[in-house]
């Protein structure tokens, strides 16, 4: 097996090497993050062929590949997919976990006009050279009935994945912080648009005389810094933010911690198993969710009693839901262990490269 990752930092055109089996193939490519929407749409553009190019200079130029994998996002990969099907005479296999441009003009960020048609065509080109497409959820297969008009193509509902937890000490130590001793409900990953995370400040604020609760942001993203300095200026005492820390902490992070959050904006009209979903479920934390309404999302936890789901983002049924868990969490003694069950169940690494492999196989 063989990864081809794009590096923007390396100043060779290639490099190789080995991790847990496995050859990665790091490319020379453009940047594309932390920097301008412009730039990084330039960037987008041009990094497939950038790491095509170079991987016609590396030692596994003549290589044959068996299948072809990749993941959505970015919309950028086909005409590299394209080259690589093309020369070796292989399946591929397309794993959406975003469906852009479709999620901006759900959020408003984007309408239907001239950059829409343009976006929505470089994702539609991805689509076309996928033998098969795995989406996260049923939900969503309604999106691509189009695209499987066309014979020889398998659409599938491929969940979410997640490998075995590392052994890393975090370096954050929520007993040094103000949260010390209080019930924690933690969000880690992307701070942006597509998050709405502002009604989660607002549910802190209402909590903010229940010493026993607290709340740990870490990530980054577009909203980052406003949602710290807005804490900051309503004097959250209850709330604590950290920047980004390595993957590899987050299982010792969420150790530490008792509930995880996941927030999607509701104006989203697609449905999403946030990644973070899953390491809230295999390190055993039940969630509390604020997500879109229809979610595919919703109704998992509500089957699997693994949370409080709110799908109307409004804040009299969000406090609700927090301290129904927050009950749950003091007197479910089976809370927990439901959590990793069901991780292991639906979301274990295993069952993910059985089903691609099958797929490619066909």
């Amino acid at each position: 097996m063989c990864v081809l990752l794009p590096s923007a930092d390396q100043l060779e055109h290639w490099r190789l090497a080995e991790f847990d089996g496995a050859q990665v193939l790091r490319l020379k490519a453009p940047r594309t993050k932390d920097i301008g929407y412009v730039r990084r749409t330039l960037a987008e553009l041009a990094m497939p062929f950038a790491m095509l190019r170079n991987l016609r200079k590396s030692p596994l130029a003549m290589e044959r590949w068996d299948g072809v994998v990749w993941y959505s996002p970015s919309i950028s990969h086909g005409p590299l997919v394209s080259a690589l099907k093309r020369s070796s005479g292989c399946k591929s296999y397309l794993i959406i976990r975003d469906i852009f441009p479709e999620w901006a003009v759900d959020m408003g960020l984007m309408g239907r006009g001239l950059p829409y048609r343009f976006f929505d065509a470089i994702a539609r080109y991805q689509y076309s050279v996928a033998d098969v497409i795995g989406v996260q959820t049923p939900g969503n297969r309604k999106y691509f009935d189009p695209w499987l008009k066309q014979p020889g193509r398998e659409l599938q509902v491929l969940q979410n994945w997640l490998d075995r937890p590392a052994q890393v000490r975090c370096s954050i130590r929520v007993d040094e912080t103000a949260l010390a001793g209080r019930t924690v409900f933690v969000y880690a990953g992307n701070m942006g648009v597509a998050q709405g995370m502002d009604i989660l400040l607002d549910l802190a604020e209402k909590l903010r005389s229940r010493t026993d609760v607290g709340f740990l942001f870490v990530g980054r993203g577009s909203d980052a810094t406003r949602l710290k300095a807005a804490a900051q200026l309503r004097q959250l005492d209850n709330v604590v933010f950290f920047d980004e820390i390595d993957p590899d902490e987050i299982p010792n992070l969420y150790a530490q911690c008792d509930a995880g959050i996941v927030a999607l904006d509701p104006r989203h009209k697609s449905h999403n198993i946030p990644g973070k979903f899953l390491t809230y479920m295999q390190s055993g934390l039940p969630v509390l969710a604020n997500i879109n309404a229809g979610n595919d999302l919703a109704q998992m936890i509500r089957d699997e009693h693994v949370g409080q789901v709110c799908e109307t983002n409004q804040m009299d049924e969000l406090l609700l839901l927090t301290e129904k868990l927050l009950d749950q969490i003091e007197t479910d003694s089976g809370l927990s262990a439901r959590c990793t069950a069901f991780f292991e169940r639906e979301f274990a690494v295993d069952n993910t490269v059985q089903q691609i492999v099958a797929a490619l196989l066909r």
